[in-house]
């Protein structure tokens, strides 16, 4: 998980250190958008070889709800 956190907060990119864990709801992060979304839909297929759509991300309350997508 600590490994998928750190991609996390690399493909959202935020500007300010934010403190994430499993249980981070997504829409309270500051910079969560479509522009955030997009670099975790690149995320998973670039660093995990799994390819998510927008509604698989829609589906998705927490980063622990994303890191179950890995399956």
């Amino acid at each position: 998980m600590d490994t998928f956190i750190e991609n996390f907060l690399t493909a959202v990119d935020f500007q300010e250190a934010v403190e994430v864990t499993a249980d981070t709801i997504l829409k309270d992060l500051p910079e969560w958008d479509s522009l955030a979304a997009l670099g975790v839909i690149v995320m998973f297929d670039v660093d995990y070889n799994k390819t998510i759509t927008g509604d698989d991300l829609k589906a998705c309350i927490t980063v622990s709800d994303l890191h179950k997508l890995l399956g």
